[in-house]
């Protein structure tokens, strides 16, 4: 037990070696962690994801800097990540709780009109919309807009009518 403590330190006087041991230790930590959750934890960034991330940062920093017990702060990520990974599961199955966790797309635009209480709802203006169009589309017009989707990763979606046949 001497030579972990001499490695790793104990309570809030650390070294920068101990500290670098740490951060070395928390790193390849996170990496399995990320095996666990999945590729999609961090490839889409729903709400729930950018939680889980805040949450694992916060703890985990904590115990690179020695302001937490070490393993305590390793088990609590781990805790975060297999119910995360639960709730993504339960969200294979079940409609309502996968759009508790992952939410839904809300229509912000179809058949030539906006949505202007979907608008309200997510936050999103006309010139909002018109950015999306422009960046996805390279034109300034609706004209050939078919729908545009705000997507439940907070991204808009725009769907040219010459897709929709």
């Amino acid at each position: 037990m001497e030579w972990w403590i001499s490695i790793f330190g104990e309570g809030k006087e650390l070294t920068a070696l101990q500290m670098s041991a740490r951060a070395v230790v928390v790193f390849v930590m996170a990496l399995v962690m990320l095996r666990v959750t999945g590729q999609r934890t961090f490839g889409n960034k729903s709400a729930v994801d950018n939680v889980v991330m805040i949450i694992l940062g916060a703890i985990l920093s904590r115990g690179i800097t020695g302001s937490s017990p070490f393993i305590p702060v390793i088990c609590a990520s781990f805790a975060i990540v297999l119910f995360h990974r639960f709730l993504s599961w339960t969200a294979l199955f079940n409609k309502t709780m996968a759009r508790w966790i992952k939410g839904s797309r809300v229509s912000l635009y179809s058949n030539g009109k906006q949505h202007k209480a979907n608008m309200r709802k997510t936050l999103v203006s006309h010139d909002d919309v018109m950015e999306a169009v422009h960046l996805q589309t390279n034109t300034d017009s609706v004209e050939n807009i078919a729908q545009i989707y705000m997507e439940a990763c907070g991204e808009m979606s725009v769907i040219k009518k010459d897709e929709m046949a």
